[in-house]
């Protein structure tokens, strides 16, 4: 079996270090990742198929749709961890390869609630 992830997308908020109590501190952000492709695809091709803006404006390619999809990042690994903290800004373009997780926690209302995250 394997779970492996990779995104290339833009920065949305500076990252922050969080650390509970017991535990090893975690460096959190998220990141954008952008779809784009003509509409009257077929559903099949949605999500196959990445188009570069410049190569549409160039090939006029008709009516261009686009899908921001945001993914939490988190990392755990001491020095990566560190290095993502310090130099890793909001609006950078990064590369990030890590695994999914699923988890649940319960907010602040005491509603149990579903997560999805990148462990870096």
């Amino acid at each position: 079996a394997m779970n492996r992830v990779q995104l290339l997308g833009r920065v949305g908020q500076d990252p922050i270090m969080r650390q509970v109590e017991g535990k090893n501190p975690v460096t959190i952000f998220s990141l954008a990742t952008n779809e784009m492709w003509r509409t009257g695809e077929s559903e099949l091709n949605q999500g196959g198929e990445i188009w570069h803006p410049t190569l549409l404006f160039v090939c006029n390619l008709g009516d261009i749709s686009q899908k921001t999809t945001w993914h939490r990042i988190s990392v755990f690994r001491p020095g990566l961890r560190d290095v993502t903290y310090q130099y890793v800004k909001k609006g950078a373009r990064i590369y990030v390869e890590g695994k999914i997780d699923y988890g649940e926690y319960t907010d602040k209302n005491n509603v149990r609630r579903q997560a999805t995250t990148i462990i870096a």
